[in-house]
């Protein structure tokens, strides 16, 4: 390591930042006001980034950082991103400590935002910050692209993406939220991996429709708008699209197998040499593995009605997929109309985004990432695999060979689910090895 400089107080400068709720969906309610709080914040928190980076502003929520590298790479730039926004808390959970309070107790930050997005957004500015202090310089340029509307899939990110590439600035490298170093990544695979999103799945809003005869709820018909809504919703259920295994996919079963002992390697290479029989096998386990090769539907919201004794003339349910690799936005409407089988119900697309390419594993970008890894979690496998939520990273995979979603932090299942959900935290010294993580990669950028 060439940086010796690491500042105390990791934890703290987190905790400063949850206490600022930046929830993008109740910008409306709370105004710009917290958005723009967080930016002096990291100013005050991050100084010298901010006298030696370059800082452009992209919309009202886009920040991008140019940190100039001594190298002729200018044009193949390192692309850091992360977020700042965070999801709205429901009031009636049952939190341990407050979710904005930033509370430090046993060991680690708790909050909305510790893991997605703010630790890992901490951990980029801290190894940035810790090496400006040593004087270092990058061999490649970089950019730190910081978004603060990507829960609410707002335009930051977008913009980001657009202005750069208008300038001819195709990144090398692009590595934002996503994967982390986990334990026990598959119900049957012991040990630690870290899970690199190779690829993302396509998100999808649709909103399905239907009209009926309103009157009096004493003499309904035998079908209201309610109930061939309802039958509608019914008939996507977890077998609405098929099952297939992507490259990805495949790839992970066969890293994983190199790693794990006993009958369960002889599994894994098994069903990383064939495609068919692991669509199957992971569709058959439901959850994380089920999603992993095939486009899931979740029913969200629903609406219809006015009162507890009249039949509403009109009711819809709002549906959100997430598009498996290999499939497109327009076969996956084909499909959710050929399913419902019923023409008086009107299927309209809200919102609508293709998945990704995979990125390849073959290449110096990801041996990079495995460096760095070995500088910071020794001894843990770098595992590629299919990203199956949306991040801001997907406005670059169109003209960037090499876009990774990784978040250099250790979470347990129980800190995966606590993401969008109750007692959010981080631990202090993850937060330590995530800034070991980047630091170790911008060291071997050349």
């Amino acid at each position: 390591m060439t940086t010796s400089t690491v500042r105390p107080g990791i934890a703290e400068r987190l905790s400063q930042m949850i206490r600022i709720p930046t929830v993008s969906a109740e910008l409306d309610e709370r105004g710009p006001a917290p958005f723009e709080e967080f930016v002096a914040l990291i100013a005050e928190l991050y100084p010298l980034t901010h006298q030696d980076l370059r800082l452009e502003r992209h919309t009202d929520f886009g920040l991008l950082f140019h940190w100039a590298g001594n190298g002729a790479a200018g044009r193949d730039p390192l692309v850091l991103m992360a977020h700042y926004d965070v999801v709205p808390v429901d009031e009636s959970d049952a939190w341990t400590y407050p979710p904005f309070a930033g509370t430090i107790a046993d060991g680690s930050v708790y909050g909305r935002g510790a893991l997605d997005d703010k630790g890992p957004l901490l951990v980029v500015l801290e190894a940035v910050e810790n090496m400006l202090a040593d004087g270092f310089v990058p061999s490649r340029d970089v950019y730190l692209s910081f978004g603060g509307n990507e829960e609410t899939y707002g335009k930051a990110a977008e913009e980001i993406a657009r202005v750069l590439r208008a300038r001819g600035v195709m990144p090398w490298l692009v590595l934002d939220e996503g994967g982390a170093v986990v334990d026990a990544p598959l119900p049957f695979v012991p040990g630690r991996a870290a899970m690199i999103g190779v690829g993302e799945k396509g998100v999808m809003t649709l909103r399905l429709t239907a009209r009926g005869e309103g009157g009096h709820a004493s003499a309904p018909p035998s079908l209201t708008a309610v109930r061939r809504v309802a039958r509608a919703v019914d008939r996507l259920g977890p077998t609405t699209f098929r099952p297939r295994a992507s490259k990805a996919i495949l790839r992970m079963l066969s890293q994983l197998a190199t790693r794990t002992p006993g009958p369960a390697r002889h599994l894994l290479r098994f069903l990383g040499s064939m495609p068919l029989v692991t669509a199957r096998v992971f569709a058959a386990l439901g959850g994380e593995p089920a999603a992993l090769v095939r486009t899931t539907v979740a029913p969200t919201m629903q609406s219809g009605g006015t009162a507890a004794n009249v039949l509403p003339s009109q009711a819809s349910a709002t549906l959100n997929l997430r598009i498996a690799l290999g499939e497109t936005t327009q076969q996956t409407v084909f499909r959710v109309r050929r399913r419902i089988r019923d023409p008086l119900v009107s299927v309209e697309v809200v919102e609508a985004g293709e998945p990704s390419p995979e990125s390849p594993t073959d290449n110096a970008q990801f041996a990079l990432l495995a460096a760095a890894l070995d500088v910071s979690h020794p001894g843990v496998p770098a595992v590629p695999y299919v990203m199956m939520a949306a991040t801001d990273s997907r406005h670059f995979h169109r003209f960037s060979p090499a876009v990774y979603r990784f978040a250099p932090l250790d979470m347990s299942n129980a800190q995966r689910a606590s993401i969008h959900g109750v007692d959010e935290s981080v631990e202090i010294v993850a937060l330590e090895r995530g800034e070991r993580f980047h630091r170790a990669l911008l060291e071997r950028l050349g």
